[in-house]
Parts: structure tokens; sequence; C-alpha cells
């Protein structure tokens, strides 16, 4: 778990240096997770083992470790830029920075958590997303998307030709209602509705920011939690636009595969997101924790840079078209 741990916990570390000192670390803390990952990763590319699950352990006690302190990290935020006396210059530093851990580190490390049988460790990958208001995407992910994805009835999967822009909103509100309808069909009036569950966690992240900050600091939430939902939203387009699964009888389709999802071997930003890059395997094996995901670059759709690279290209639609959709045409094209 060496490289895991040092990877995310160092992220873990420039945040709070950069929180009680400001200054030097600010700078540190918004270069680690953007400047230093994309030069390791190119330093990286081919470093990550195809086959971790017979070098690592699971990693539990990792996952459980980052959504503990994705709390702290979270309301130390909120503090730092709405009530500190940290400079402005700071402020700004920080508020980057620390939206890119929530949208990229604690993103992946709840995804993951949600997965895991252990109540406990289910309940915590909850509680981590309602945090930052976006409690429904724990139904929505695994009752919709892994279910319907790299269809036309997952809102989470884009078509090819789609730009981000016009699929984030449709997503965000689709996962929303269809997240609801799953969870009422699968529980069918029985116990608490989850949804319940996903507004009082945050309503009382809202008031904790209140508490911490006033109006400044549920703004300041308001504005974490915003760019990090964008950055989740930014990896359901990445990782799946264009592909599709054949329809092979009126409303049935083929099972997922690996050529439904697009796939990043980049050693240092899958280290950083708890090889959530690896999405192939994932959805083939969704209770496989991330040490043991697995890579087939020949059977596997591969992003030409990394994730949080493509990301960033996906705000470009042109840009974005021009590198992804001869990709997608090829992998849409009969295979032998």
């Amino acid at each position: 778990m060496g490289r895991f741990t040092a990877v995310t916990l160092g992220m873990v570390a420039c945040l709070a240096l950069a929180m009680l000192f400001g200054g030097v670390f600010s700078v540190m803390a918004l270069l680690y997770i953007t400047v230093f990952t994309f030069f390791m990763d190119k330093l990286t590319a081919m470093a990550a083992p195809d086959h971790p699950g017979a070098e690592f352990p699971a990693g539990d006690g990792l996952s459980a470790t980052l959504g503990v302190l994705h709390f702290p990290l979270l309301y130390g935020g909120v503090w730092a830029i709405s009530g500190s006396d940290l400079t402005l210059l700071d402020k700004v530093l920080i508020f980057f920075a620390l939206s890119l851990f929530l949208g990229q580190v604690s993103n992946s490390n709840a995804h993951e958590l949600i997965h895991r049988s252990s109540r406990p460790l289910h309940r915590l990958g909850v509680a981590v997303y309602s945090s930052v208001l976006f409690g429904f995407h724990a139904s929505a992910h695994v009752r919709v998307h892994h279910i319907h994805a790299a269809t036309a009835q997952d809102p989470n999967s884009a078509r090819l030709g789609q730009n981000f822009y016009h699929f984030a909103g449709r997503a965000w509100v689709g996962a929303l209602r269809q997240g609801f309808r799953a969870e009422s069909k699968f529980r069918k009036g029985k116990g608490l509705h989850p949804y319940a569950i996903y507004a009082a966690y945050a309503v009382a992240s809202i008031a904790i920011a209140a508490l911490i900050g006033g109006s400044a600091g549920v703004l300041a939430l308001l504005g974490l939690s915003t760019y990090a939902q964008i950055q989740l939203l930014l990896s359901d387009y990445v990782q799946h636009y264009g592909l599709r699964r054949a329809e092979i009888a009126p409303g049935k389709w083929e099972p997922v595969g690996p050529q439904h999802s697009w796939n990043s071997p980049h050693g240092f930003s899958s280290a950083l997101m708890l090889n959530a890059p690896r999405h192939s395997d994932h959805h083939s094996h969704p209770s496989r924790p991330y040490p043991g995901l697995e890579l087939d670059r020949d059977a596997m759709p591969i992003l030409p840079q990394s994730l949080p690279v493509m990301a960033v290209l996906a705000l470009v639609p042109p840009i974005w078209r021009r590198v992804m959709d001869k990709r997608v045409e090829k992998w849409a094209a009969p295979r032998p």
C-alpha cells in the first residue's frame, strides 16, 4: 500500500499545512495536485503494475483513514476560506487545491466506500458524499449507473458528440430522479428512505459551515461542493464518453465489458484517485477493492492522457471531440 498511502496522505499533509500557515504551503498544495501530479504521471505512466491484487492488500484501512480525514479537511477549508486571517491569495489557492482534492481524492474514496459490504464503511462513504451536498450519488451510482452504464438509460453515460456542458445538467438531474425512483422501488416503502438521510446530512453540513463562518462559511461550503460535484461529473463524462453496449434484444443490453469504459494507466494520478482510472475492471467487478483493479491495454479503451488532463480537455468541446471522437469510433467498430 506504500504507493497509495504516500501519494494520498502527501496531499492531505499539504492541505493541512496550507490551512494552518498559508504562504508557501498554499502554493505547494495547489502545485501538488496539478503540476506535480502531471509530471509524475509522465515519469510513472508505465510504473503501475497491471495485476496489483497480487502485491497489495485490500486497502480498507487507508480508505477509512481518508474518509475520516475528509471532514477536518472540508470544514478546516471552510474556516480557512471564510474566517481565518490568511491572505486573500492564500484563500484562493486553498479553495482550488481543496476543491481538487474533494473532487479527485475524496470522491474516488467515497466511491470506493459505498461499494464495500461493511456497513460502517458504506455509511462513511455516504457521509462523505452528503457533506458536499451530493448524497444522492450513493444511490444513483449503485442502483442506476452500474445497471445502465453505456446505454441511453444511464444519465451519467455521455453519448458521442455530446459536450460536457450539455451533459452535466442532465446527468445531475437525471441521477437525482432516477436514483430516487430506484431506491423507492428497491425498498418498497420499508424503512427510512435514503434520500431523507442524505438531506439530513446535507442540512447538518450546511449548519456546521454556518457555525464556523456564518454566511461566508455557507458560501465557502457551497463553492467547494459545487466544484467537487463538477469534477465528479467530469469523471463520469470522460470515463464513458461515446461508448455504448449493444442492444441484443428489445430493451435488453449486452453485459458490461472491458470495452465500455475509458481507462488510464498513469501511475501517480491513479494512486491519488485510488485506481479510479481503472474503470473497466471496476464495472466488471464492482466489489473488487481498488488495489486489485487490473488493466488490459489491448481489451480496454485507453485515454491518451491521464484522467485529470482529459477532464480539463473536456471543458473545451472542440478540442475534446478532435482528440476523442476517432478513438470512440474505433471501439464502436466491429472487433474480431
